[in-house]
């Protein structure tokens, strides 16, 4: 199954009344992440209520759309409902090869000028709400949005720029593993990603992980130095074993 394609009102209404019946992890008030992502994120995990913003990058460095499946993965397989709005390339295989449950994924890939109101619908009965930012949205609708998730206890994850996250995630350096001399295959990526928000996450971060991810492969997160003109605080990364 390719996830639940969502077109028109209707069918958006009858996704979120059985999105939003009980489960087994919908009093969790932090839903989980994989563990090499958790140093990222003030809770070490995806608090319900907040805005996680995935900062689309420079396309020649960009990663955002495997770090927006990794933050995905863990919730949907503990039973969490997605919804990922917007995003018409969007790689159900891809998704299905990260941990993410298809049954539980909803999919609107073109909302179109209704992009507000199906995202604010959304929010009312998904766990976690991923879309991408228009150009034209406003700061107040962003703000209404962000207001509506934490009265909602959804996880609003916009992918592109949005002011006022709670912390903002980007991927700022990669190297592709794979390629020998001239032949082989693209397997993975070696992505340092930064995290940098407010109040508990006012202090910046970064770590560097594996995307698509192995979980023989472990890191060591340390704190950015936010002094200007000083180099970041090199990064150990934990052999396999």
């Amino acid at each position: 199954m390719a996830g639940r394609m969502v077109v028109g009102s209707a069918a958006l209404a009858d996704l979120v009344r059985p999105a939003s019946a009980p489960d087994q992890v919908g009093g969790h008030r932090v839903l989980p992440v994989a563990p090499e992502l958790t140093g990222l994120l003030p809770n070490r995990g995806l608090r319900r209520g907040s805005t996680i913003a995935v900062a689309a990058g420079q396309p020649q460095r960009s990663g955002g759309t495997s770090l927006m499946l990794a933050l995905l993965a863990e919730a949907s397989r503990a039973g969490s409902w997605c919804a990922v709005v917007g995003v018409p390339t969007f790689g159900a295989g891809a998704a299905a090869e990260l941990g993410i449950a298809l049954d539980r994924l909803a999919l609107v890939p073109n909302p179109g000028p209704e992009w507000a109101t199906v995202v604010a619908a959304l929010i009312d009965g998904v766990d976690v709400v991923v879309t991408t930012v228009p150009a034209t949205v406003s700061a107040s609708v962003a703000t209404r949005l962000a207001a509506r998730a934490r009265q909602r206890g959804s996880v609003l994850v916009p992918y592109g720029r949005w002011d006022g996250a709670d912390v903002t995630l980007q991927v700022v350096r990669g190297v592709w593993e794979g390629l020998g001399q001239g032949r082989g295959r693209l397997r993975r990526r070696e992505v340092t990603v930064s995290a940098r928000g407010r109040g508990a996450a006012a202090r910046p971060k970064e770590i560097k992980v594996w995307l698509p991810g192995d979980e023989l492969t472990r890191v060591i997160p340390r704190t950015v130095s936010s002094t200007v003109g000083r180099p970041a605080t090199p990064l150990a990364l934990v052999g396999r074993g």
